[in-house]
């Protein structure tokens, strides 16, 4: 099975449940929040409130994520030039279709880039509800259609490394 089949049974697994009203809302939303990474840089600025330390490594993330958002948006995308799974979404889902290719996902990217620098930042147990929110806005990518998995794996991978080479600069 190469990449191409994965990626079509994975999306055809997904099928059933796009038709759920409760499933469309729940990853409309997600996607919708990972647009230019707000959730994370609302995560960051919530963190700030009342500290100026905190403040401080809010201005530092946020200027990491915007340089993490250039690389694979102004970057790899225009490398790889893949098309998405449809070309002007799906209309079960609430979402903006990008312009950009598809390939790696930048919202799995900035997922992850944040997930990883965010767990540098608070205790374990908040580190981990940080990747599992990485997780379900990657994943809602592919359920509203706009990427396929490897999209999604490529841009965790990605993002996850850009964030360990963050990691000096955050904390």
């Amino acid at each position: 099975m190469n990449i191409t089949q994965i990626d079509e049974a994975f999306d055809r697994r997904l099928e059933s449940a796009r038709h759920n009203p409760v499933v469309q809302g729940f990853f409309s939303l997600l996607s919708r929040a990972g647009e230019f990474s707000m959730i994370w840089h609302a995560v960051i600025w919530i963190r700030a409130i009342g500290s100026t330390d905190r403040a401080k490594d809010a201005v530092i993330f946020s200027l990491l994520l915007g340089a993490e958002s250039l690389i694979v948006n102004q970057g790899l995308k225009r490398v790889f030039r893949r098309q998405r799974p449809t070309t002007n979404g799906d209309t079960r889902f609430n979402v903006r279709t990008p312009v950009t290719s598809s390939f790696p996902s930048g919202h799995s990217s900035s997922a992850f880039f944040a997930a990883v620098t965010l767990a540098s930042l608070v205790p374990p147990s908040w580190a981990v509800l940080f990747f599992v929110l990485a997780v379900l806005v990657a994943l809602s990518r592919v359920m509203v259609r706009l990427h396929h998995l490897s999209d999604i794996i490529g841009g965790a991978c990605v993002g996850a490394a850009l964030g360990l080479l963050a990691l000096p600069v955050i904390g």
